[in-house]
């Protein structure tokens, strides 16, 4: 959702944000599709997981929680945005845009954590597989995500659409905005870099067949780590550093980033983890022979 173009009306802010898209209805339709195939497709992840006993490891949980952190974060405002475009709902009250705001900035943090969390699984699995179970527990990382939810959930809103509705200067509070949002990224980002530059120092010392499965994990990490990443760095970060971008321009990286990786996510982790994989073919072919 964006508020960039948009006016108080007492309790309600208008959303004039799409007012300039020549068809509308086609992006409604498209931002729809996306959304409910997103929703979908992490909502079968999770009851792949969930029913099969066999999935319930530390790394299939983080993908579980993933998809979670994926419907929240798309959930926070592509309803909103498929109102305004489809059914012309053009108008949100202020209490609901500021819970919208603080959900939407917790999905945020949330998948880039969730992202840093599921590289030093992979660093621990690859580099001492031995004591893998014995690191990371089920227990241990239910924990852990419970905790960074709970420290997050104050966390700040990306209130950039409001601020400018209002008669102060936005600069102030949008670097520092920025600020805290740069540490988050930095932060995740260089953990999950280096995790991958110590998984890559050690699959040089490996055997063919095992540099395939590690190669294959971290292909699939890799993806989502560019699809979450990227659009938020040019649109949060870069942007602070002189980036001119057009108000078509930032819509599209912010529709992109918000349903970019929770589309993108389920089906990278459907089609390359063999056991969720061989999970859907079971499924399907059972469906496929009771017809």
């Amino acid at each position: 959702m964006s508020l960039q173009n948009a006016s108080i009306n007492v309790t309600h802010f208008i959303i004039g944000g799409f007012d300039t898209l020549s068809r509308p209805i086609a992006v409604g339709v498209a931002i729809l599709i996306t959304y409910l195939l997103a929703v979908l497709a992490n909502i079968a992840n999770i009851m792949f997981i969930i029913s099969d006993k066999r999935l319930h490891k530390p790394m299939y949980l983080l993908i579980c929680n993933l998809a979670v952190v994926d419907i929240v974060y798309t959930s926070s405002c592509s309803p909103t945005m498929i109102g305004v475009l489809l059914a012309g709902v053009n108008t949100i009250s202020y209490v609901e845009c500021l819970i919208q705001m603080c959900v939407g900035a917790l999905g945020t943090a949330m998948e880039s954590f969730v992202l840093a969390f599921m590289a030093l699984d992979r660093f621990i699995a690859i580099i001492y597989p031995f004591q893998y179970h014995s690191y990371l527990t089920n227990t241990r990382v239910v924990v852990l995500t419970f905790i960074l939810c709970s420290r997050l959930k104050y966390s700040f809103c990306d209130f950039a659409a409001v601020i400018r509705t209002t008669c102060v200067n936005p600069e102030k509070y949008f670097n520092e905005v920025a600020i805290v949002t740069f540490f988050i990224f930095f932060f995740t980002f260089v953990f999950i870099c280096l995790s991958y530059c110590a998984i890559l120092l050690f699959v040089k010392l490996s055997s063919n067949n095992e540099k395939k499965k590690m190669g294959s994990t971290l292909v699939s990490h890799l993806i989502c780590v560019t699809v979450n990443y990227c659009p938020a760095f040019v649109r949060i970060i870069f942007t602070r550093f002189g980036v001119v971008l057009t108000l078509e321009e930032r819509q599209g990286l912010l529709i992109g980033a918000v349903l970019g990786p929770c589309l993108v996510n389920p089906f990278v982790y459907s089609l390359r983890t063999k056991e969720i994989k061989q999970k859907f073919y079971k499924i399907f072919k059972k469906f496929h022979t009771s017809d």
